[in-house]
């Protein structure tokens, strides 16, 4: 409905577009016709008057005004000469003097109808008669309070640098009324189109109201008035999950309604719930009848209120607990119980996400019915995971970049300077609190949202690479390996800069079992060929161990926390360590220790023959890598 009607928009628009351009086509013809005209007019005007400048220059010489006073006869020759001047157009030539008050009178007219006398007062209604007078320059009058006129063309007649009197010749057509008399057909033939069109689009707005009206009834519940499924299909095919939070409600015991009072009693209740519900929530909320006595409730979130699902579906409980509603005499209690899911997006689908809602419903019911569940009581433990830190959070602080890189040296300790630096990715909230990857990672496992942050943190690394000529390690799962679409990623990266390939290296984390293994050794060597380093991190903590090796092109150990921090401790910690250092020696692999936070740890490892080592013994993660003292 709403593409039709934009259709329809659009073809008004560009009626009405065409229309508008049509009528200023019209009137700048008109416009051009008058000027063109009007060029014209002058044009001849000037020919005429010059030419009677030139026939009286032949016969007056001095005073003009005492000459043709005193020679009637040269007045009556001059003024057949004027005569022939005359057209169906110039019906008006004639020759004025201004006397010593500034009154105007004839001398000469040519006219052949209304003709001015010798000294006849002509009263001038315009001050450029003055102007022309004066100044000796032709002048045009554009005539607006005589009907048969148009213009009025006025030439100096000048005789030894004096103005003598004025040639005046009058052109008696109406140039704009005379254009729009000859374009008055296609004015017509445009309002004729006009209204066609107008009939047309009254015709369009009457089948778009009828039809949305047809499309409204077809969406809305006829018995409850809100929305029903088939709306819902269009809403879910177009709903943004991280948008909305969801309630699922139902009438407590409906059928004993219908079967202690009726159906008419059930239809009474459902009207009237449905009418409540709709007064406790907001216009942008989305109510719909989903079953006989069931309601979905799609809440619009609110930044600043988590909970606000949980808010509206206690204040509808409340409200339906304290109700009674009145058919014909009978007292009706009713209450309801709410299953909700706060977060839609945590789910593969919408589908998932109402099932969701279905079973926290479920879970209500069973419980005992007038409750509102939205976590399963054996979710509990799950509760801190669930609410620490939203998917839709984690994408907003990505997109407005506040997700960046710490960097933390890795020394050669045998030679006392830095070789590298691991870039270990932090995300920054609002109130600018640092977010450590353990609180967010496992939230957005598995999501487009941790192939963005994938992305986005290879771009860091990869640039600060380039800018400051330094090796840099990230880290990565064994799992991002195996995702096409990060592995393809990293491909195009280390082939659109292939120069900065060996300054990187791929630190894997060893915790996650190996299943893959052909596929994992085969990605592993393709990167490797670029010229990227690959490290097995967390030695010693997880599943894959000394097998590792057997598949996996490693060119670096970082042996675990938990074995470094106890290598002065336990004696098994000591042993271990001992162990993976000559393992590694024996297969000519680098080693580098993790977590060194004292000196006594960094004195042993060098006891032991270990010449890599990080911690913050040595230095803590900085945001810039700068130039600076090396040493510790």
């Amino acid at each position: 409905m709403k593409f039709l009607i934009k259709i329809y928009l659009f073809v008004f628009v560009g009626i009405l577009l065409s229309m508008i351009y049509l009528y200023t086509l019209l009137y700048q013809t008109e416009s051009k016709l008058n000027n063109n005209m009007e060029a014209l007019f002058l044009k001849q005007a000037k020919e005429i008057a010059s030419n009677i400048s030139n026939h009286l220059h032949e016969y007056i010489h001095h005073d003009t005004y005492t000459e043709l006073k005193n020679q009637p006869q040269l007045r009556e020759q001059i003024e057949h000469s004027l005569t022939t001047a005359i057209t169906s157009n110039y019906q008006y030539v004639y020759i004025l003097y201004r006397d010593k008050n500034g009154d105007f009178h004839y001398l000469l007219d040519g006219s052949k109808n209304d003709k001015g006398e010798f000294g006849e007062t002509f009263r001038v209604m315009s001050p450029k008669w003055d102007q022309a007078y004066d100044s000796q320059k032709r002048t045009i009058i554009h005539q607006t309070d005589v009907d048969i006129l148009s213009l009025t063309y006025l030439q100096p007649f000048v005789v030894d640098g004096k103005t003598e009197a004025i040639i005046a010749i009058d052109f008696s057509v109406n140039f704009p009324q005379s254009i729009k008399e000859a374009t008055k057909p296609m004015r017509e033939i445009l309002i004729y189109i006009f209204i066609a069109i107008g009939l047309l689009l009254i015709v369009l707005l009457y089948q778009i109201v009828l039809n949305y009206k047809i499309k409204k009834d077809s969406l809305i519940d006829p018995l409850t008035q809100i929305y029903n499924r088939h709306y819902l299909r269009d809403f879910l095919n177009k709903i943004r999950t991280n948008r909305y939070q969801l309630i699922m409600l139902d009438i407590d015991f409906f059928k004993k309604i219908n079967d202690n009072y009726g159906h008419d009693a059930g239809d009474y209740v459902l009207k009237n719930v449905a009418k409540l519900i709709k007064n406790e929530v907001r216009t942008e909320d989305i109510l719909v009848r989903f079953g006989g006595e069931e309601f979905l409730l799609f809440i619009k979130r609110d930044k600043n209120n988590d909970k606000l699902a949980i808010e509206v579906a206690q204040r509808i409980r409340k409200k339906l607990e304290k109700k009674e509603f009145d058919f014909n005499g009978a007292k009706i209690n009713v209450t309801v119980s709410a299953g909700i899911t706060l977060h839609l997006d945590h789910f593969k689908s919408i589908n998932d996400a109402i099932k969701h809602a279905d079973n926290m419903l479920y879970i209500a019911k069973r419980e005992g019915r007038n409750k509102v569940i939205f976590i399963k009581p054996e979710e509990n433990a799950l509760r801190r995971n669930y609410e620490l830190q939203e998917i839709n959070d984690i994408k907003e602080a990505i997109e407005n970049k506040d997700l960046f890189c710490q960097f933390q040296a890795i020394y050669d300790i045998e030679n006392n300077y830095i070789v590298k630096y691991e870039a270990l990715v932090r995300l920054r909230e609002k109130n600018k609190t640092i977010i450590y990857p353990k609180e967010f990672i496992s939230t957005i496992a598995h999501t487009a949202i941790y192939r963005d942050m994938t992305k986005v943190v290879l771009e860091i690394v990869l640039r600060t690479i380039q800018e400051k000529k330094v090796y840099i390690s990230i880290n990565m799962n064994f799992s991002d390996i195996l995702d096409d679409s990060i592995y393809i990623m990293i491909l195009n990266a280390l082939q659109e800069q292939s120069q900065l390939a060996k300054w990187l290296t791929i630190e894997l984390l060893e915790y996650e079992p190996l299943n893959e293994n052909r596929i994992v050794k085969e990605r592993l060597f393709e990167i490797k060929t670029y010229g990227v380093k690959i490290a097995i991190d967390d030695f010693g903590s997880g599943y894959a161990n000394y097998d590792v090796f057997n598949f996996i092109p490693v060119d670096i150990i970082k042996i675990d926390a938990s074995l470094i921090k106890n290598i002065n401790k336990t004696k098994t910690a000591y042993s271990i360590v001992k162990s993976i250092a000559a393992l590694a020696e024996e297969l000519n692999i680098e080693v580098v220790a993790e977590y060194v936070d004292s000196k006594e740890i960094l004195d042993t490892l060098k006891i032991l023959n270990i010449r890599y080592a990080q911690g913050f013994y040595l230095a803590k993660p900085i945001r810039e890598i700068e130039e600076h003292d090396n040493t510790f």
